[in-house]
């Protein structure tokens, strides 16, 4: 007898379960007027797995494993063989999970072997990615500079500086002299400001006679206070 399967009431009886359900909760069929498929979206998802084994099963003469039972709230990582809170995974909007499939641990071991394999290492890997220039460039334009910070020159500099706006590398500077033009966003005018005002607020040592000097006042600014 078979199971009858007319919508009453916005509903349907799923042929595999046998239960009445919303139609929402069928899959969609061009092939119905309502169109919804006869099996419940679960049921659907059972039939689709076992077409798939069997498919797999007479193609390849292999069997398709089960899927793993996991706790809620829990992923299990390939690499380490771990089953792990989702707290312990990366982030990837790629994913229907919205998780890598490698735990932090091994994802990271994962991007140290793959930047060390296509790139040398991590430095090679941040140069390319960030300034389309290599190692071996980097240290083409330090010999270039004589070695020495661009701006300051002090020695081994090796913080790369390049145009926020057009992204060409213009040189190769120090901590200080980089996060310096950092802080003035690269702006010649507030770079000028900062001289204009550092030479009208510092005093300045004047030589009065042979081995004789005198601090000299400033346009504006006061002297330190006197220490107690």
């Amino acid at each position: 007898m078979s199971i009858p399967s007319d919508d009453r009431d916005g509903r349907r009886r799923c042929r595999d379960c046998g239960e009445w359900k919303l139609l929402d909760d069928f899959c969609s069929s061009s092939k119905r007027p309502s169109r919804r498929g006869s099996y419940c979206k679960s049921c659907f998802n059972q039939r689709s797995k076992a077409s798939y084994a069997k498919r797999v099963g007479e193609t390849h003469g292999r069997s398709v494993k089960p899927a793993r039972e996991l706790p809620e709230g829990h992923r299990f990582c390939a690499d380490c063989g771990s089953v792990k809170p989702v707290s312990d995974f990366p982030r990837n909007r790629s994913d229907s999970t919205g998780y890598a499939t490698y735990c932090k641990p091994c994802h990271n071991a994962r991007t140290r072997e793959t930047k060390q394999r296509l790139y040398g290492g991590n430095r090679e890997y941040h140069l390319r990615q960030r300034y389309g220039i290599g190692e071996k460039e980097f240290d083409e334009l330090l010999a270039e500079q004589g070695g020495v910070c661009a701006i300051c020159g002090g020695a081994d500099p090796q913080h790369l500086d390049h145009d926020h706006r057009t992204g060409w590398v213009r040189g190769i500077l120090c901590f200080n002299c980089n996060g310096g033009l950092g802080q003035f966003r690269d702006d010649q005018s507030r770079l000028a400001g900062a001289i204009t005002y550092l030479r009208g607020t510092t005093w300045q040592r004047v030589l009065i006679h042979p081995g004789v000097y005198q601090m000299c006042s400033p346009t504006r600014g006061r002297p330190p206070s006197p220490r107690s």
